[in-house]
């Protein structure tokens, strides 16, 4: 069953065509995670906060990924790291017109 991951953490900028500029290496190394159907960056300049929403094919990769990018975080130094996990009901999403 997919796997939804909601991560989203302190974050000064930059924002916005900067940030594509400035992240999509990062970007293309996320691209290629096992199992992972697809990525929507967050960005919040009001609120200081970035991150994104992760689809996953299942909730073992998912995990693996939230354990591996946390820790990459904290390697730049981020530490306030919020990580929500949620199965994805597919009947639902079919009927509002998720992209599964």
């Amino acid at each position: 069953m997919a796997a939804l991951l909601q991560i989203d953490f302190p974050f000064e900028g930059p924002w916005g065509d900067a940030m594509t500029e400035a992240l999509s290496g990062l970007a293309a190394d996320i691209a290629s995670e096992e199992g992972l159907l697809w990525k929507i960056w967050t960005e919040n300049p009001a609120e200081r906060r970035a991150g994104g929403i992760y689809l996953f094919t299942d909730a073992e990769n998912a995990a693996r990924y939230a354990e591996k990018h946390g820790a990459r975080l904290k390697g730049f130094g981020i530490d306030e790291i919020a990580c929500r996990s949620f199965a994805v009901n597919p009947g639902l999403s079919a009927i509002t017109r998720a992209t599964l």
